[in-house]
């Protein structure tokens, strides 16, 4: 375990991109590992539950209730004043851009009132370092980030430092997860309901469709799975065609995502021959034990070790965003107190550029 008093990067990271307000203070020692003094999450399930999903004005106003007070509890269970900081990390995109823009207020005012430097962190970037808060992974790695709003495949060299190899045209695995389990008559939050429907359903009961068979990248798209699925729950009429169904989905999901890593760590593979290879799934989906299982076997299929982030860092807190703030200022880099609030914010900007999954005007992926 790293020691506390050792010297590095103490940092207050704050995530407010969703439907969680979230505070964590991390220290990263000067080695670069890593420990986590304390991480407080505040779900906001019970506001948005009647709506069957996530309202933005009911989203940021939770926010701005909850921001002051879930920041102070994150550094009283650190045992730390704001003066043992370092520096302070909040999201400033992708998300619902009136919560990001709270968290990232908030810490402006914190860097502000005690001199500290800044960090603007990508969500998706602290996704991206999420696994080193359970284990040491060392750069560079493929990643999977898949979640309710982001579906990607990356090779990450660093911070700063990513390359996708292929993104969702539509859905995200996590959307998906969420909107088949509303149709079934799950409720909020789908994802994990969905899951427990499907212990002990049989998978091959309801052929659904598999999605760019023709096609040879690392592209995913979750729409038409998403369709068929909601057509065939509105037959259903008993619990054991609901199980089915649920195991059904769960599997077909797995499958793509494992169908678009396998191409992926080709390609890795390829571009660093002789090099260790490193796998790592992040993002809220990565705490479906099927998934994970699925992609764990396919790691070890192709020579890649396996790393997920535990739990409790798969979905969106705040540890991970004070670690990827902890390193980038590891390595001199801060943002200045007028950095915006981003709807969206891709990783890496010349593929999405070059190479966008959505065309102008027309509704997509986050990033």
């Amino acid at each position: 375990m790293t020691d506390p008093t050792a010297p590095g990067l103490t940092v207050l990271g704050l995530e407010t991109s969703c439907d969680e307000t979230a505070a964590a203070v991390v220290r990263r020692s000067a080695d670069g590992e890593v420990r986590v003094l304390s991480s407080v999450i505040a779900s906001q399930i019970a506001q948005h539950a009647p709506y069957g999903g996530v309202v933005p004005e009911i989203a940021a106003r939770s926010h701005v209730e909850a921001i002051d007070a879930i920041a102070a509890q994150a550094m009283s269970e650190a045992g730390l004043s704001y003066d043992d900081l370092d520096g302070v990390a909040a999201t400033a995109g992708p998300g619902l851009v009136g919560g990001v823009m709270v968290g990232l207020a908030f810490g402006k005012a914190v860097a502000l009132a005690r001199a500290l430097p800044l960090v603007a962190v990508n969500h998706l970037e602290g996704h991206a370092v999420s696994a080193r808060l359970g284990a040491e992974v060392a750069y560079p790695f493929l990643l999977l980030l898949v979640s309710g709003g982001h579906c990607q495949l990356l090779e990450v060299a660093g911070v700063g430092a990513c390359r996708r190899l292929g993104t969702t045209m539509d859905d995200a695995a996590g959307e998906a997860f969420d909107k088949i389990a509303k149709t079934l008559g799950l409720p909020y939050p789908g994802g994990p309901a969905l899951e427990t429907l499907a212990v002990g359903g049989d998978p091959e009961r309801y052929a659904l469709p598999r999605a760019r068979l023709g096609h040879k990248d690392c592209d995913f798209s979750f729409s038409g799975l998403k369709t068929a699925a909601a057509r065939i729950a509105e037959g259903l009429t008993t619990e054991p065609e609901r199980r089915d169904l649920a195991a059904a989905v769960q599997a077909a999901i797995a499958r793509q995502l494992r169908e678009r890593t396998e191409r992926a760590m080709d390609l890795y593979a390829q571009a660093h021959e002789g090099e260790a290879l490193r796998f790592v799934v992040a993002g809220g989906v990565a705490a479906n034990g099927a998934v994970r299982a699925t992609l764990q076997e396919t790691a070890a299929a192709r020579g890649f070790s396996f790393t997920a982030p535990p739990l409790a860092y798969c979905t969106d807190n705040g540890a991970m965003i004070a670690l990827a703030g902890a390193e980038r200022l590891a390595l001199g880099i801060s943002d200045p107190l007028n950095a915006p609030a981003r709807p969206r914010w891709p990783l890496d900007a010349a593929a999405a550029a070059a190479h966008p999954s959505h065309l102008a005007g027309r509704k997509g992926a986050k990033a």
